[in-house]
């Protein structure tokens, strides 16, 4: 029987640090072969060092983004030396694999939220490798998790509350999910960035 690919929606919100022009905080989202690659980078502080830091590994990821997720952490090390440097989060889904490869360097938030409230456990958080980008070359480790029709994927920078994902509403959309997360967890203190993934039923 032929297969049908899974779509994959996604949305994101992010608000600067009240008083700054530009926001540290950047994301993107790239198609890559059948898979696609999601990235949440922070500028570490905040104001224009921080993003021109962001906008540097952002480069790097785009110009990279075939490559395997340790390897665009090395290019993003390469992309900012000399810079304020970034933490980030790195996420491929892979629907030909029923798989996501994930990975984080330094204060970044993750977490996989399973679409069957059955599945035990019925979330996945991100583990990320201590450091920054920047400075020493990070040692990232990525790891991979199975995927279910309806999985909910966030990626998101430390100006977000690590709880949000306790009272978000799974019915919602990407982008309402992303939208609650910025109006309801800001730690207000820093730029802030959430990135929201839905792996289609």
């Amino acid at each position: 029987m032929a297969s049908r690919e899974l779509t994959i929606e996604t949305a994101f919100a992010e608000l600067p640090l009240p008083g700054q022009a530009e926001s540290g905080d950047l994301c993107l989202v790239k198609r890559v072969g059948h898979a696609t690659l999601l990235a949440v980078v922070d500028g570490l502080g905040h104001g224009q060092d921080a993003a021109s830091a962001a906008h540097a590994a952002i480069g790097a990821i785009e110009r990279y983004a075939r490559e395997p997720l340790v390897e665009l952490v090395k290019r993003c090390h390469q992309a900012v030396v000399g810079m304020r440097g970034v933490v980030l989060g790195l996420a491929c889904l892979d629907p030909q694999s029923a798989s996501m490869t994930w990975l984080g360097v330094g204060n970044i938030g993750g977490v996989l939220l399973r679409a069957d409230t059955k599945a035990r456990p019925p979330r996945v958080s991100l583990v990320p490798n201590a450091g920054f980008i920047g400075a020493e070359q990070p040692q990232a480790t990525a790891r991979v998790v199975p995927l279910s029709g309806g999985d909910t994927v966030i990626l998101y920078s430390d100006g977000v509350k690590d709880g949000v994902a306790d009272s978000l509403v799974l019915a919602n959309s990407p982008q309402e999910i992303a939208d609650h997360a910025i109006a309801r967890h800001l730690k207000g203190n820093d730029d802030a960035l959430v990135l929201v993934a839905r792996y289609g039923a």
